[in-house]
């Protein structure tokens, strides 16, 4: 098991790097959460799925932005409820011309807001309970449901820990900085060394560990990813706005299949080319 001062610890490490102010913002409550609330990690059962990529027949969304299209595999088994409220509000068009309303310093996005400030319009759908799980964890490209509410009995209030709802709203993860004593301190205090190697090798936020719920991982337009986590923006309250306006045109439920697959690598290697033909006209 993963001990709880553990993960607490590599809270502590990672808020540090990153700097403070919106990461205390969006994660409010969390140390005091982590008192009560989280789960049994079995290093020796652990199964990283993000890393074996989409299979034939697996569900998935398209998300095509203003500033290009990913796509990533989503995750029903682990996370049924969250995934189930994100295809149902994909599939009736909830997200058509929705915000990306929040760019954090190359780290993440977050997006699929009705309104320019990230609010959405009621409740109907930021009241699903937050669902953890030992094989999914905050690698880059990973997309995670936002946590909207925390739910403290009186007990809770004076004691610690809650209950952590999501909703609509969702980040998509880029990744921090790997230094050499970033990494040395992962794997000091990870008692599971395929979990250490894996953020390090992949790249991703791990002070986001089962904090929020993951409901899929991105396998197509890392490029994207990388621009929405870094674009220009201006502080106001609880997040970074974007100057410019990026927005959500659509977001496709579909299932994924080798001749994706095979389009997918066509579409990069084109693309190669034709940046290499470029480069070299160029000069």
């Amino acid at each position: 098991m993963i001990k709880k001062n553990h993960v607490v610890r590599l809270v502590l490490i990672f808020t540090l790097i990153m700097g403070i102010s919106s990461l205390v913002i969006m994660l409010s409550n969390t140390l005091s959460a982590r008192q009560t609330a989280y789960i049994t990690v079995n290093p020796n059962t652990i199964k990283l799925i993000q890393l074996d990529g989409p299979k034939e027949g697996d569900p998935i969304a398209i998300v095509d932005t203003t500033i290009g299209e990913y796509r990533f595999v989503l995750y029903p088994e682990q996370s049924p409820n969250a995934v189930e409220n994100f295809t149902s509000l994909a599939k009736s068009g909830y997200y058509n011309n929705t915000y990306v309303f929040h760019s954090e310093d190359g780290v993440y996005s977050a997006a699929g807001a009705p309104n320019k400030d990230g609010s959405a319009n009621d409740n109907s759908h930021e009241l699903v309970k937050r669902e953890l799980h030992q094989d999914l964890w905050p690698f880059k490209g990973a997309v995670m449901a936002m946590n909207t509410t925390l739910d403290k009995t009186f007990k809770e209030k004076i004691l610690g820990g809650g209950t952590y709802y999501n909703g609509s709203r969702f980040m998509v993860l880029n990744t921090v900085e790997f230094n050499d004593e970033f990494k040395k301190e992962l794997k000091e205090v990870s008692e599971s060394q395929l979990l250490a190697d894996a953020f390090i090798e992949k790249g991703g936020v791990p002070n986001f560990s089962q904090q929020m719920t993951v409901i899929g991982q991105t396998y197509s337009g890392f490029e994207v990813v990388e621009k929405l986590a870094s674009l220009e923006t201006k502080d106001q309250g609880s997040y970074k706005f974007p100057v410019e306006d990026i927005m959500i045109n659509s977001i496709t439920i579909s299932t994924y299949s080798e001749d994706e697959k095979q389009a997918v690598t066509t579409a990069k290697t084109t693309t190669s080319a034709a940046a290499t033909t470029t480069e070299t006209t160029t000069k």
